[in-house]
């Protein structure tokens, strides 16, 4: 059954996918804060992924595509993302902390920059994979399929879901806004002192964007961190599928096919569901609105390159 506001999801996620990619060059060229690049890559993998199953499954809950689901790993991406956006957010949040904290010296120090770069690394692509590797001691069977929503993974609700599964992405929510009220201490007692901007300038970031960044790591982690807890809540408080005790590694091979009539009879596991999907395309969109001004920025540098350069020229001739 087509969803009478289709496709609105499927445009809101492609749209995520292209504009969280549009600032990737800015960033790469004049930040030295890793986290962006991975929140962008795992914002734009999670945007295209939930494309692909809102149009492929528009209609039905058919396994039409278990290339998609099984080599692609389509659910493992929507595990990946779950701790990956949160702890690329983390790490944004630790940068700043530390550019405030250090008086941007630490920017300044190539070992430690290199340094930053292998902890963000590992926070950001090393500890998702392995999370999404532990998902296998917890999984119910090969995976979901629900119409509207597409490939899904399918988790047993037991005690170790919670210490493997659910757990991480509220857990790293949390510490990651730890970081960013520190980086809003440091920044404001810095600039009491006036020496924030001493301080930015150091670590080649104005004011304006190390604001931005500090406003789009709080919001983000506040989304995550209210899905994180909201699904905590509603899997322990589940009558539909209860805490069961774990029964083993061994995995039942089906696929289950749930029609939209079915799961959006259920209001908790609706909202649930909503919750989760919305919550990428929101997070993308997010990152291309505050970096709008950082465009601004990079046309600036890059019209006074070009003003320095024709200068530089006319004087040669």
């Amino acid at each position: 059954m087509l969803d009478a506001l289709y496709p609105l999801f499927s445009i809101f996620s492609f749209l995520g996918f292209i504009l969280v990619l549009i600032p990737l060059p800015w960033h790469l060229i004049q930040t030295r804060i890793p986290g962006i690049f991975f929140y962008i890559m795992w914002s734009a993998l999670a945007c295209l992924n939930q494309f692909v199953n809102s149009v492929v499954w528009a209609e039905d809950s058919i396994l039409r595509a278990p290339v998609w689901c099984d080599i692609w790993d389509s659910y493992n991406i929507m595990m990946g993302a779950s701790v990956g956006i949160p702890a690329a957010t983390l790490c944004i949040n630790r940068r700043l902390y530390q550019i405030a904290s250090t008086n941007g010296s630490l920017s300044s120090n190539k070992a430690e920059l290199r340094r930053s770069v292998l902890i963000d690394g590992l926070l950001c692509v090393f500890f998702p994979l392995v999370y999404i590797a532990l998902q296998f001691i917890v999984q119910a069977h090969r995976f979901d399929i629900y119409e509207q929503i597409g490939c899904y993974p399918a988790l047993y609700n037991s005690i170790p879901l919670y210490f493997l599964s659910t757990i991480w992405p509220p857990l790293i929510s949390l510490i990651s806004f730890a970081y960013g009220g520190l980086a809003l201490h440091s920044s404001s007692v810095l600039t009491r002192r006036t020496t924030l901007s001493d301080s930015l300038a150091s670590a080649s970031i104005t004011l304006p964007h190390y604001l931005r960044m500090l406003i789009l790591a709080t919001l983000s982690t506040l989304l995550t961190l209210s899905l994180g807890i909201f699904t905590i809540h509603s899997t322990a408080t589940s009558t539909s599928t209860p805490i069961h005790p774990w029964r083993s590694l061994s995995t039942a091979p089906h696929i289950d096919s749930i029609p939209v009539l079915v799961w959006r009879s259920d209001p908790r596991l609706r909202v649930a569901l909503e919750f989760t999907r919305w919550t990428v395309p929101v997070t993308a969109i997010l990152f291309f609105v505050f970096s709008i001004g950082f465009a601004v920025e990079a046309r600036t540098s890059h019209h006074h390159l070009a003003l320095n350069s024709a200068c530089t020229f006319l004087l040669r001739l």
